[in-house]
């Protein structure tokens, strides 16, 4: 004889949340096989993890990350500590991140530094290592660390993507000396006797490195490094190098170290009647979406953040999951020149040769 089921329990299932095992009892596998085709887990079935699946979507189950991290000793999170910006660089690297982490199966936790002096730091890093994070993806600008800070990531594992190199962490970044390079033998190329450099903020690793790139690019070519102007990355402080440069008649070609401070640059020459490219090249850094429609339209390097971010969750998990031999660190595509209308061969131009250029 069926027995009929009871409302009362009709309405309890109804009301509490799925749990793995109703997952299971649906697609007809154990709780164990529920766990594994949710964990891409090699050897379940490829049939076996649709029906998985499909009964994870008819039941609308989510994975409790508490009771998982109890059971493996994992919280399936990964921390990313950043320097507090609103460029454009950090909101694609966190697309990156946020990708790789979610095919993967982890959530993310963000902490974002007020600024990147010592204490800031520390405090951003205690913050995210007391979440019980799985490890740490560290996206810092700053050259030098402290005791503290190698102490806060000693026992975690940890991929840096720029300046934020503790001794125990791994790498994931893009060579900054070769965005140096690319964009100084860009001009060169166009027959340009010298180029002309604002840097980044000095305190930046990034800064330091394009301009070692700038540098070593006109020395090995036998030319003479100009004075270095400096910025803050701001388009403001670029404006304020564009009018020193758009005053100097044989300045005919400028590497800018990040595009924002390119397009105040671009304003001042303009202001000056100094013509890009006529009169003078411009290279930016970063190919940030505007940059396409500055005018005129900005040449500059541009770097893949987002795949970046990408490929540092995806060596950090590599770490994490403890391989003795973890994966080869999966290299971001190279930066790339996309030469667009501020760069012009020497030849077409006519510089001002005395006084001021208006």
């Amino acid at each position: 004889m069926l027995s009929m089921p009871d409302p009362s329990d009709t309405l309890t299932t109804q009301l509490r949340t799925p749990a793995m095992a109703d997952v299971a009892r649906l697609a007809g596998v154990s709780a164990q096989t529920v766990s594994r085709a949710l964990r891409d887990h090699p050897h379940v079935q490829p049939a076996t993890r649709a029906k998985v699946l499909d009964a994870v979507r008819q039941l609308g189950y989510r994975r409790n990350n508490a009771a998982r991290a109890l059971s493996s000793g994992r919280s399936h999170t990964i921390g990313v500590v950043m320097h507090q910006t609103a460029a454009y660089s950090s909101g694609s690297f966190s697309l990156g991140v946020e990708r790789a982490a979610r095919e993967a199966g982890y959530a993310i936790s963000t902490v974002t530094a007020a600024s990147v002096s010592p204490e800031a730091v520390e405090a951003a890093l205690a913050q995210v290592i007391d979440q019980g994070v799985d490890g740490l993806v560290l996206t810092l600008p700053m050259i030098g660390t402290t005791p503290r800070i190698d102490e806060l990531t000693r026992d975690l594992p940890t991929v840096a993507t720029d300046g934020s190199r503790t001794p125990d962490a791994e790498v994931v970044a893009i060579d900054q000396r070769q965005i140096g390079a690319l964009a100084t033998q860009h001009l060169l190329d166009l027959g340009h006797e010298t180029v002309w450099h604002v840097a980044g903020q000095a305190a930046w690793l990034e800064s330091v490195r394009r301009e070692e790139g700038w540098r070593a690019t006109l020395v090995d070519a036998g030319r003479e490094p100009p004075p270095i102007l400096t910025g803050d990355w701001s388009a403001a402080s670029g404006y304020q190098a564009g009018l020193i440069l758009g005053r100097i008649p044989e300045a005919s070609a400028v590497f800018v170290a990040g595009d924002e401070m390119a397009f105040g640059l671009l304003r001042a020459l303009h202001e000056l009647g100094r013509t890009v490219p006529d009169d003078i090249s411009v290279v930016g850094v970063d190919d940030i979406r505007l940059a396409a429609y500055a005018t005129p339209p900005l040449t500059t390097v541009a770097q893949p953040f987002d795949q970046v971010g990408a490929a540092a969750v995806n060596h950090l998990i590599g770490l994490i999951d403890g391989v003795s031999e973890p994966p080869s660190i999966e290299s971001p595509p190279d930066p790339r020149l996309i030469i667009r209308s501020t760069t012009a061969q020497r030849s077409r131009q006519h510089p001002t040769t005395e006084g001021d250029p208006r």
